[in-house]
C-alpha cells in the first residue's frame, strides 16, 4: 500500500524529535517554524518547503525522472558522475510505494524493490520551475547573449591586463563571461612576446589547431596563399567557413603594429544584424537562413596541401530558432552553388543586404603592441584596413584559436569554485 508522508518540520539543533508513525515530525530552531511537506501528484513528487511566514520552496519532480537519477552507488558511479543505470530493465512506469523524509533530504522506496535518497539541495539545483531551468540555461550552461550595435561598442567593450587573466581566477572568469555574453574583449600588456597566445589558451585548456597550424602570423608575405596574408584590405568575414566545426574564439596577438595610416581592425555585431534583417527584411533572413552555401579553401601551408568545403547557410539556427552562427567570407565562398536558378538571384539581394548592413555596424579601432583582441568567430564578423607595407613599416599579428567548448568547461569550473568560496 502507497504510504505517502506530509512531513512538517519545526528546526532546532541538536535536539532532533521524529515521530515515525505520524504524518508530522518536527523540531526547533530560534522559534523559526520550517514545514516541509511531500505528496504524490499524478505521478510526480511535490515538494513544498516553508517557514512560519513565507514559502521557501515548491518543486515538482517526475517520478520516472527521479527514479532515472538515483544517487546510490548502484546506479550512480560517484568518481565519474555518470549514471550506470541498467536501462535495459529500467520500467519507465515504475511506482512509488513509500516516502520519507528528514531535514535534508527525502527518501523513495519504488516498486522495483529500489530505494533512493536525494538531498534537498541536489533536488533544489534541478528544480523543474521555468525560472530555475531559465537561470541555469542562461548563466551557467552557457551564458545568454547580448546583442551590440556599432553605437553600443565602447559600453560593452571591456579590457583586461594580461597578468591578472594569466594570474587571477575571477579576472579570468570574467573575461571569460565577456566573451560569452557580448563575444568580445581586448586583454592589455601581453608584451611582444610572441608565446602570450599559447599561453593565455593553455590558461584555458588549449590551442584549437587547423590547417594553419596553431599559432599562425597574420603580415604580408610574398606569394601569400591566404588573403589575409596581404596589407590590402581585408573585407569584413568570419574565420574558416568551410569547416564543420569551425573556430570558436579568435586571439589576435599585436606583436608590431603599421606606423602607416591603416591597419586598424573592424568588427561587427553579426547576431545584431541578423536582429535588423529579422524584423526589417523577413524574406532576406528566410533566404539567408535556407540557402545552403558551399564555403572552400584550396590552398598549402607548411607544406601541407589542402582542400577544405563545408556547406551551410550564411545565418544557421537551432531547433528553437535561436542563432548558432554565422557563415560569411567573399573570398572562401565557392564558386559551385547547389541551388536552382531560380533561387539564385533572391539569394544575391539577400546577402548583398546583410553585407551591407554588417559594413554599416562595424567599428574599427587600431591595436597597440601587447594587445590581444579576443572575439566570438561564430558570431562576430572581423577584417582590417589596408596599410603600406615595406621594410620599415611592418604589421605583425600571431594568431590562434580556441574552441566554445573548452571556454565554457572551465567558466564553469570557475563558476562553481566561486560559489563554493563565496559560501
Amino acid at each position: 500500500m502507497l504510504n505517502i508522508k506530509n512531513i512538517l518540520f519545526q528546526i532546532k539543533v541538536p535536539c532532533f524529535i521524529k515521530q515515525q508513525n505520524s504524518q508530522k515530525s518536527w523540531f526547533h530552531l530560534n522559534s523559526v517554524l520550517r514545514v516541509l511537506n511531500v505528496s504524490l501528484q499524478n505521478r510526480c513528487v511535490v515538494v513544498n518547503e516553508s517557514s512560519s511566514d513565507k514559502q521557501l520552496h515548491f518543486m515538482k519532480f517526475p517520478t520516472v525522472w527521479l527514479r532515472d537519477n538515483c544517487q546510490c552507488n548502484e546506479c550512480f558511479h560517484q568518481s565519474s558522475k555518470s549514471r550506470q543505470i541498467d536501462w535495459v530493465k529500467f520500467d519507465t512506469k515504475v511506482n512509488i510505494t513509500n516516502i520519507t523524509a528528514s531535514d535534508n533530504s527525502i527518501s523513495i522506496d519504488w516498486s522495483d524493490k529500489h530505494s533512493s535518497t536525494y538531498s534537498l539541495d541536489w533536488l533544489r539545483e534541478r528544480d523543474f520551475h521555468t525560472d530555475k531551468r531559465e537561470k541555469y540555461l542562461n548563466e551557467f550552461y552557457r551564458p545568454k547573449t547580448k546583442h551590440w550595435s556599432k553605437n553600443d561598442f565602447k559600453k560593452i567593450l571591456s579590457t583586461f591586463e594580461y597578468k591578472n587573466v594569466m594570474e587571477k581566477n575571477n579576472d579570468l572568469k570574467l573575461w571569460l563571461q565577456q566573451l560569452a555574453i557580448y563575444g568580445v574583449a581586448i586583454i592589455k600588456n601581453a608584451g611582444t612576446d610572441k608565446t602570450a597566445v599559447r599561453k593565455l589558451a593553455d590558461r584555458v585548456g588549449f590551442i584549437r589547431k587547423t590547417t594553419y597550424g596553431e599559432e599562425f602570423i597574420v603580415e604580408a608575405k610574398p606569394g601569400a596563399k591566404n588573403y589575409a596574408y596581404l596589407s590590402t584590405p581585408l573585407p569584413l568575414h568570419t574565420d574558416l567557413p568551410y569547416y564543420e566545426y569551425k573556430p570558436s574564439v579568435n586571439l589576435l596577438h599585436c606583436v608590431v603594429q603599421s606606423n602607416s595610416k591603416g591597419g586598424e581592425n573592424l568588427l561587427a555585431d553579426g547576431f545584431h544584424v541578423v536582429d535588423i534583417l529579422k524584423k526589417n527584411y523577413p524574406h532576406f533572413f528566410e533566404t539567408l537562413t535556407k540557402t545552403v552555401i558551399d564555403w572552400n579553401d584550396i590552398g598549402e601551408d607548411g607544406g601541407l596541401p589542402f582542400h577544405n568545403i563545408w556547406r551551410s547557410p550564411v545565418i544557421c539556427l537551432d531547433g528553437d530558432g535561436f542563432y548558432t552562427r554565422i557563415n560569411h567570407s567573399i573570398p572562401q565562398r565557392d564558386s559551385h552553388f547547389n541551388v536552382t536558378i531560380e533561387e539564385v538571384e533572391l539569394w544575391y539581394e539577400a546577402y548583398s543586404k546583410f553585407v551591407k548592413l554588417l559594413q554599416q555596424e562595424s567599428v574599427s579601432f587600431k591595436l597597440s603592441p601587447g594587445d590581444i583582441l579576443t572575439f566570438n568567430n561564430i558570431r562576430l564578423v572581423h577584417g582590417r584596413t589596408g596599410y603600406d607595407d615595406n621594410e620599415n613599416n611592418v604589421r605583425c599579428i600571431v594568431g590562434a584559436y580556441l574552441d566554445w567548448d573548452i571556454i565554457y568547461s572551465k567558466l564553469r569550473v570557475l563558476m562553481k569554485n566561486y560559489n563554493k568560496n563565496e559560501k
